[in-house]
């Protein structure tokens, strides 16, 4: 029977089919992740995804899952690896200093402080909304619902939604589960673990159940920094390289720096009184990390792109291209760590009530709170200020950030079950966000090599630094302190027409307001001494400014679909989505704004608006030979209005959303799977064209002063969207054999590709274009009773693909002979080994 859920999950999982509608004939709605299987036993996947039980093949909107078993069997353990497997979705890897980013069908996402909070992408784990990323724990399934879907879920949503569906309690018996997988890193030098036990006990039998489950991850890195400073302001970050005794006076080695420890708790309390099933939850996850999976920009070939920069074809700006001081494919030219550390507590009630034989009230309410500290490396910033930081031949520093998201979701939702041809979903969200973050820089010994060399060093050095001496080194505190407020009301109705043909409609309103006060100073100049003395680190109310924006609309669902046959089924969807606008989390700018260094937003960067999308698709599902070859083409066109897409200030070079005027995304997604005997085949392609349609001068910000030309940063009509590829695709091969004594074993193959990505919109503001790549895994699975075991090897060939760029190639550079070094290339992970044991009790 594992054998069969397995290949179940294989067909209806892997090929990740769009689904179209037609209702299971028996109840209209049941516990979500109850079961892989629907009542029936056909072995297909159930999913709620439009809020009702029914079989994946038969869903009535464009949906792919993946079950809990493949899951397992490829190890997908968080977003970014569902991205390698799914049509339509990209999850650029980052590390795990980074929250992932994710682009659906060429819609950015992605939030103003990288915690996913402001996404185009609705994240749920089962009804509660996800601001993080997510281990998969214990998990039944992951969905993929492509299209707007704000008249169906409470969060609004640009491009679609993905939800995570746990395994609830199970109040009839008692299950056990546990996991161990060891494994081995290239170019690392420790071995990974990942250990997890799930238990669920029944504790009045039927009637109330616990189950917890908990992991912990331990990844090792194989990310160096070879040339941290030894000590802040003393050692030279950039001592004679031809002395060796120099170098190991004043530079360390850090190894294996992008390493990772998680660990991920899930506790849910369940309740069966019949009419009445409350399920309360309580969820902590933390990870942390030493360093940024970004190298010295290893391979960099300088290319003529839509800015005309001075760099000839194929240049590289490092010999032999190698990276930023000669370092290589897993080395970055950091002076100090940058570690993270991202904490969540999250409380959470779902309960769903029978309203008699009318409607079915479900509420979801949960309350969240983060914590979130970073450390960077601040000097590139700062010399590339060219305030003259760079004749302080020790001269290094960090900026830290500590910042505490808290989030309250409220959603109501009433679901029809009285039968009949019309079934219809109403339903009301509230969302309220709040955030608290301080930001400071400090560069250690700078202040008093200012104070004792001012004379000679220029007027900026004479009337600022002269006389100042901080201990601290402080010289640059924040604080922004944001809120934000969303109400929508949103409901759908479906008609059953004939047993083939239904329609549906759709409507939602939404309402939000967003405000942001904040501040900025700088206690090393003597306006910031007399507001901020030592060793006081406190904000002038002079310095505080505000700032807010709101707005509100409707979004609307048109569906209708149709069976033809058994074998063939279409439907067509016309949907729009939104996604709010806010308030940038970065210090309004004072006027006017003072002499020297200044990171602050500028009032047109301060606040953005909320963009728009309306989706046309259409698509057909087929299955052929008594369903031994199933498929499914789906054709959309997006209309992108008002866009958010990532920039940065002209004031410190902040991370910020901004709007740009229009996109259209258009594309093609298919996905087939064939099975024959003991061979099962899926693959999926995606074909993506996403661009503007409008021009956006001014998109592209923070690029360095010394190439900030007029024009440099401006977009156009026609220029491709950065983040995505144009062709993508995967394709899987799982070969099962059965032994004796009942076992059997299980080869898997699978092989994921895509084009090249843009780093900038058109490649505007000396953006570049991301090689394509492939990646493969494999992996050999022994099944016994209670018992698996498994080889696996992920990235097989240990290919080295570039996943992002960081900054952009204007920061590789020399000032007055200091080497910048931010620019470099975030990669994705070398090849992995290992093996890994699970028993089922």
């Amino acid at each position: 029977m594992r054998l069969q859920l397995l290949s179940a999950t294989i067909l209806s999982g892997v090929l990740m089919t769009p689904a179209q509608a037609q209702q299971q004939p028996v109840a209209e709605t049941v516990a979500e992740g109850t079961q892989d299987t629907d009542p029936q036993g056909s072995n297909e996947i159930v999913v709620t995804a439009a809020r009702r039980a029914v079989s994946l093949q038969t869903a009535p909107i464009n949906i792919s899952a993946i079950g809990g078993a493949d899951l397992e069997s490829k190890r997908l353990d968080d977003i970014g690896d569902i991205g390698l497997f799914t049509p339509g979705l990209t999850v650029p890897e980052t590390g795990p200093r980074t929250a992932n980013s994710i682009v659906m069908r060429g819609i950015t996402s992605g939030g103003p402080d990288g915690t996913n909070r402001s996404t185009a992408v609705g994240v749920y784990l089962g009804e509660i909304p996800l601001y993080v990323d997510f281990k998969f724990l214990d998990i039944n399934r992951v969905e993929t619902l492509l299209g707007p879907q704000g008249t169906l879920y409470g969060l609004g949503t640009l491009a679609g939604a993905i939800r995570y569906i746990p395994n609830r309690p199970n109040f009839s018996k008692i299950e056990a589960e546990g996991h161990v997988r060891v494994y081995d890193v290239a170019h690392s030098r420790g071995l990974g673990s990942v250990t997890d036990a799930t238990i669920n006990l029944p504790i009045i039998a039927d009637k109330v159940a616990l189950r917890v489950t908990g992991g912990y991850y331990r990844d090792p890195g194989f990310m160096d920094s070879p040339f941290l400073v030894r000590q802040l302001g003393v050692s030279l970050p950039q001592p004679n390289f031809n002395d060796p005794a120099a170098v190991a006076a004043n530079l360390r080695r850090g190894r294996d720096l992008n390493d990772e420890q998680t660990y991920s708790v899930r506790a849910q309390l369940g309740f069966d009184f019949g009419w009445l099933r409350p399920t309360f939850s309580y969820i902590r996850q933390d990870t942390k990390t030493h360093g940024v999976q970004t190298n010295g920009g290893y391979g960099a070939t300088y290319k003529s792109n839509a800015n005309g920069v001075a760099f000839p074809d194929g240049q590289c700006v490092y010999a032999n291209c190698r990276g930023v001081l000669g370092t290589g494919k897993y080395e970055n030219g950091g002076r100090v760590e940058q570690p993270s550390h991202r904490k969540l507590d999250m409380v959470a009630a779902e309960v769903e009530a029978d309203i008699g034989s009318i409607a079915q009230l479900v509420s979801a309410t949960a309350y969240s709170n983060q914590k979130l500290h970073t450390q960077s490396d601040i000097a590139d910033l700062l010399l590339d200020l060219d305030y003259d930081y760079e004749l302080f031949p020790a001269f290094a520093g960090t900026t830290t950030s500590d910042s505490d998201p808290k989030q309250f979701n409220q959603e109501l939702r009433l679901v029809s079950t009285h039968g009949g041809p019309i079934n219809w979903i109403i339903g009301g969200f509230y969302n309220h966000y709040k955030s608290y973050t301080f930001s400071a820089e400090r560069i250690p010994g700078f202040p008093e090599f200012g104070a004792a060399n001012s004379t000679g060093r220029g007027s900026l050095y004479g009337t600022l630094y002269q006389g100042l001496v901080r201990p601290d080194g402080l010289e640059y505190i924040s604080f922004t302190d944001t809120y934000t407020k969303e109400y929508a009301t949103f409901g759908e109705a479906t008609l059953h027409v004939t047993p083939k043909l239904q329609f549906t409609g759709g409507i939602r309103y939404y309402s939000y307001k967003a405000f942001i006060s904040g501040a900025t100073d700088t206690p090393l100049l003597s306006g910031g001494r007399r507001r901020t003395p030592y060793p006081l680190i406190q904000f002038d109310p002079s310095r505080v400014r505000t700032g807010s924006t709101k707005d509100d609309g409707f979004v609307y669902k048109a569906n209708a679909s149709y069976e033809f046959s058994p074998a063939l089924f279409a439907y067509a969807t016309y949907s729009t989505g939104y996604r709010i606008g806010g308030v940038n989390r970065v210090a309004p700018c004072i006027t006017p704004l003072p002499p020297g260094q200044n990171v602050c937003a500028l009032p047109n960067e301060l606040a953005y608006g909320p963009d728009k999308t309306s989706n046309y698709e259409i698509g057909v599902r087929y299955s052929l030979f008594n369903r031994k070859l199933q498929g499914s083409i789906d054709l959309y066109n997006i209309d992108w209005t008002n866009l958010q897409l990532g920039s940065q200030t002209k004031n410190g070079a902040v991370g910020i959303t901004a709007n740009a005027g229009g996109a259209r995304s258009r594309g093609v997604e298919g996905s087939m799977s064939l099975a024959l005997g003991k061979l099962n085949l899926s693959g999926n392609y995606t074909y993506l064209d996403a661009k503007l349609t409008q021009d956006a001068p001014g998109l592209i910000g923070g690029i360095s002063s010394s190439f900030d030309i007029p024009g440099a940063g401006d977009a156009f009509d026609g220029d491709r969207l950065p983040g995505s590829s144009r062709h993508a695709g995967s394709i899987t091969a799982v070969y099962s054999v059965p032994l004796p004594e009942n076992a059997d074993l299980t080869l898997l193959w699978s092989t994921a590709a895509r084009s090249n990505t843009y780093s900038t919109t058109g490649l505007r503001g000396y953006g570049e274009a991301i090689p394509g790549y492939s990646t493969s895994r494999a992996s050999i699975t022994y099944k016994k009773g209670i018992w698996e075991a498994s080889i696996f090897s992920n990235n097989i060939f240990d290919k080295y693909a570039v996943s992002r760029v960081a900054n952009d190639y204007t920061m590789a550079r020399a000032n007055d002979g200091v080497l910048i070094r931010s620019y470099g290339f975030g990669v994705i992970q070398p090849r992995t080994v290992g093996a890994e044991v699970r028993v089922h009790l």
